[in-house]
């Protein structure tokens, strides 16, 4: 605790607690009363902005301060990166993760096809969670490579051969066919109805080697973001809400989410979708945020297109 700013919200922490007095919680941090009762310096516009920011990490706690940064020059404000990661810093909010580093059984040199077009390689594999009651839920999950879009994602207590080929349907049905589809060596998707059934559709199958998982790079990325933005932060009470709550989370991570390696863009943006408009996770339209001026002075506000 050694900035200014961290020593006037522990002198206020503790006279809002009712622990001491301004002049003896001052005392005990090495902070002037001066210094206390001091106003800020701040321009309007950098407090509207920093509120913002607050705002947007806490709905979002699991963001980093470039993703939070794409979503605010998304409402029309004009911030850098580094403003928004020092403000991040000084309130605490860094987003800390550890990753255990995995040991590869086997070299990596082998040509592994990469998706240059839509509906060019899906990538599809299990996820494994449980509901509050401690009842198994198991999630098929569905992207396009090329573009990082989720195409479904599926939670249902178990899911056979059967249901696989169900997902895959109304997924082509909606987005079109693809010319091939990854997957592991798993029972579901070396079953011979799941086989039988894309060779007659005409879909390639292109089969990962055993213990080699970071040959399905873009389906692993999209776990651990699922894991990390929504099952981890979920408690789900049956199958019904996880279902709900999964979906809100796949429409928010296709049309919302800044993707870092799209350049920021959502993948629906990037797939050149038809994007009505940046919408919340609620479902509403965007704000109508009027863009700060260097004078002070605002533009008419007006509502974002992309």
């Amino acid at each position: 605790m050694v900035s200014p700013s961290a020593r006037r919200r522990a002198v206020r922490g503790c006279v809002e607690a009712g622990l001491c007095a301004v002049a003896a919680a001052c005392r005990a941090v090495g902070l002037s009363r001066s210094g206390f009762y001091r106003d800020s310096l701040a321009r309007p516009e950098s407090r509207r902005a920093a509120a913002r920011i607050l705002q947007l990490s806490g709905e979002h706690p699991r963001y980093g301060y470039r993703r939070i940064g794409a979503l605010l020059r998304r409402e029309g404000w004009r911030i850098n990166d580094k403003r928004v990661q020092r403000l991040r810093r000084r309130e605490g909010l860094q987003v800390r993760k550890r990753q255990r580093r995995t040991r590869r059984l086997g070299s990596s040199e082998s040509l592994r096809r990469r998706a240059t077009r839509p509906n060019e390689v899906w990538s599809w594999d299990f996820v494994e969670d449980q509901t509050e009651n401690g009842s198994r839920l198991r999630l098929l999950t569905l992207i396009d490579e090329h573009t990082r879009r989720c195409l479904a994602i599926h939670a249902d207590r178990s899911i056979r051969a059967a249901d696989a080929i169900t997902v895959i349907e109304a997924a082509i049905a909606r987005y079109g066919a693809p010319a091939h589809i990854r997957s592991d060596n798993g029972p579901e998707f070396i079953a011979y109805a799941i086989r039988d059934w894309l060779g007659e559709n005409g879909i390639g199958t292109l089969y990962i080697r055993p213990g080699s998982p970071w040959e399905q790079a873009h389906i692993e990325s999209f776990h651990d973001k699922l894991r990390d933005e929504c099952l981890n932060r979920e408690l789900f009470g049956s199958l019904r809400e996880a279902r709900v709550i999964i979906e809100q989370w796949r429409v928010e991570y296709n049309e919302w989410r800044p993707h870092s390696s799209l350049d920021y863009l959502t993948p629906v943006e990037f797939a050149g979708g038809n994007n009505p408009g940046l919408r919340s996770p609620s479902g509403l339209p965007a704000p109508r945020i009027a863009k700060p001026q260097p004078n002070g002075d605002t533009k008419e506000p007006v509502e974002l297109q992309f």
